[in-house]
Formats: structure tokens, C-alpha cells, sequence
């Protein structure tokens, strides 16, 4: 009776682990990573492309709050979905890739002009403009206001664009081999990086071209991103550094949507004065473009098959055991 306790042994199911099981840390410290596993890898890509569709249909439902935000949230999905196609579309045949990325361009285009009228105002508003000039931009929000979207169509959109990236999550299921595997990953990055390298180039020459890079760079910062939680700080450190210059590219993307805004609302108000308040934007925009340009020089300024083979190197240290990893830490290889 007041003999020592006996342990009694739970007869039971095991609890759950407070962690995934592919995250644990093995007896030597080795990280366990799906990047390791190409089954685990397609998994991970596969429930990153429905985690984007699911935010796209939440979205839907956040209108009532703030239709801006909600416009915004789904476009950000939308963008994140055709960066997890970008990771896997080496291993998808060519005519269901293309197929999966017309819809999601599509979906996505659905709402820019909601976008755009909701971004416009804020950015004519910071400009610094004359009198005669912020009168005119004045007049292009009236008129705009007239033209914009009731909710309930906005609403709609949403919800079709939405539909639309439900409907490819699982086309990518189905269409997608049951092995993903490293190297298609890379390619993949490498694959986005070299589009985002080459509208940087073009950029310089043409406004359209500043934007084609913005969307390619949000792209390839989403795909680091991705990796870098299954990979470490290596990869985490190439994704802040692409991830800062995408930043500034923002600004001057939304100044040429607006130029191209101030055109199209510019009823009721003299030729004269229209191009009088493009200048004054032009005069900003150039500015915002050659800042951002030098921000991105050394970000841009490798060949895209060396950066892929850098963060190929870069997930190999931040996989390896700790011995393996000491004394590895140039994460420019």
C-alpha cells in the first residue's frame, strides 16, 4: 500500500506530435525537409496551390469589410498560385500548364479594374501637384467614381475568380506525376528568375516591360519563399534580398497604371490639360523607375543558371547535419 508507484503504461493511441512528423529533427540534429523526399515535395506544392485558391475564396467573403483589401487578398492568391505553377511546370505536359496558367491570368485580370480603382485615388492624392493640376486629377476621380464597379459586381468577379482557381487546383492534382522532385523546383526558379532578368533589361526601354518584371519578381519571391520553409536561413536570406528590391518596384507600377488611369477618365476635360498632369506623373515615375533599376542591379545582375545553382547550394547547407554545415556559410557560394 505505501510501497513506491508503479508507472502505468498507456495502452491507448500515441498523442499527436506538437509538430509535423516531416519537421522533426532526427538524432543528429539533420533536419527532416520534403525537399528530401520528392512525394513529400509534390505534396507540399500541391497544398501550397490550394492554400491559394482557398485564400482567393475567402476573400469573397471579406468584401462586406472592405472591398479594396478583398480585391487585393485575391489578387495576392491569385499571384501565388502562378507561382507554385512556375515551381512545378516542368513536370506538367505543355498544353494542361498553359491551360491552368491562361485561367488564373484570366481570373486575375477580372478584377484589375477594381484594383485600379481603388489604388488611384490614393496615388494622385500623394502626388505633389500644382493647383491647375490637382484640380484636373480632381475631375478624372469624379468621372472614375461614376464608372466604378457596383459591390455586388465586384462581388461577382471575386467570386469567379475564385471559382476559377478552385477549378485548377484540381487540374494540377490530377495532371501533376506523383513525384516532384528538386530539380524541377530549381528549374522552375531559375525558369521565373531569367523572365524577371530579362523584363528588367527590356524595362529600361519600355513602361509595359517595368511591369511584365514586378509580376515576374513578386513570382520568384513567392517560389523563395515557399522553399525557404522547408529549406533555412540561407535560402530565407537570397529570399530578402530579391524580396527588398521587389518592393520597389511597387510604387512605380501603380504611377504607370495611373497615367494609364488619367487617360481613360479624362472626359469632360481639355487635351491640354490631361497631358499637363501625365507630365507631372512622368516627371514622378521616372524618378520611382531609375531608383528602383539601381536598387535591383545586383539582385539582377547574376545569370539565371547561377543563381539556381546558389540556392540549389544553399538548401543543400541548410539541409545538411550540423557538421557537414560548419564553416559553409558563404551565401554566395
Amino acid at each position: 500500500m505505501y510501497g513506491p508507484k508503479r508507472m502505468s503504461t498507456p495502452t491507448g493511441p500515441k498523442p499527436a506530435l506538437p509538430y509535423p512528423e516531416h519537421d522533426k529533427l532526427g538524432p543528429l540534429g539533420t533536419r527532416t525537409s520534403a525537399i528530401h523526399d520528392a512525394a513529400a515535395l509534390r505534396g507540399v506544392l500541391v497544398r501550397a496551390f490550394e492554400a491559394a485558391a482557398k485564400d482567393a475564396r475567402d476573400a469573397v467573403g471579406a468584401i462586406d469589410k472592405d472591398a479594396a483589401t478583398a480585391v487585393h487578398q485575391a489578387r495576392k492568391a491569385l499571384r501565388r498560385a502562378r507561382a507554385v505553377l512556375g515551381l512545378v511546370g516542368a513536370a506538367l505536359p505543355k498544353g494542361e500548364r498553359s491551360a491552368v496558367k491562361a485561367a488564373l491570368q484570366e481570373a486575375r485580370r477580372a478584377l484589375s479594374t477594381v484594383r485600379d480603382h481603388a489604388v488611384a485615388p490614393k496615388m494622385l492624392g500623394q502626388l505633389p501637384l500644382g493647383d491647375d493640376d490637382r484640380a484636373t486629377a480632381d475631375h478624372v476621380l469624379a468621372n472614375a467614381a461614376e464608372a466604378m464597379p457596383a459591390a455586388t459586381e465586384t462581388q461577382q468577379l471575386l467570386a469567379e475568380s475564385a471559382a476559377r482557381a478552385a477549378a485548377q487546383a484540381e487540374a494540377l492534382q490530377a495532371a501533376l506525376p506523383h513525384e516532384v522532385d528538386w530539380n524541377t523546383v530549381a528549374e522552375g526558379i531559375r525558369t521565373t528568375y531569367g523572365e524577371a532578368r530579362r523584363a528588367s533589361e527590356a524595362a529600361k526601354r519600355s513602361k509595359p516591360w517595368f511591369h511584365t518584371w514586378r509580376r515576374r519578381s513578386k513570382e520568384l519571391v513567392y517560389q523563395l519563399e515557399l522553399v525557404a520553409d522547408h529549406a533555412g536561413p540561407r535560402v530565407a536570406a537570397i529570399h530578402s534580398e530579391l524580396s527588398g528590391v521587389t518592393d520597389t518596384l511597387g510604387p512605380a507600377v501603380d504611377l504607370i497604371m495611373v497615367r494609364e488611369f488619367v487617360a481613360t477618365y479624362a472626359q469632360g476635360i481639355t487635351p491640354g490639360a490631361v497631358e499637363h498632369l501625365r507630365a507631372a506623373i512622368d516627371g514622378e515615375l521616372d524618378e520611382r523607375m531609375k531608383a528602383a533599376r539601381k536598387a535591383a542591379r545586383d539582385a539582377f545582375r547574376q545569370k539565371p543558371k547561377k543563381l539556381e545553382k546558389r540556392i540549389t547550394k544553399s538548401v543543400r547547407r541548410d539541409l545538411a547535419p550540423p557538421d557537414e554545415g560548419k564553416g559553409a556559410h558563404d551565401l554566395h557560394g
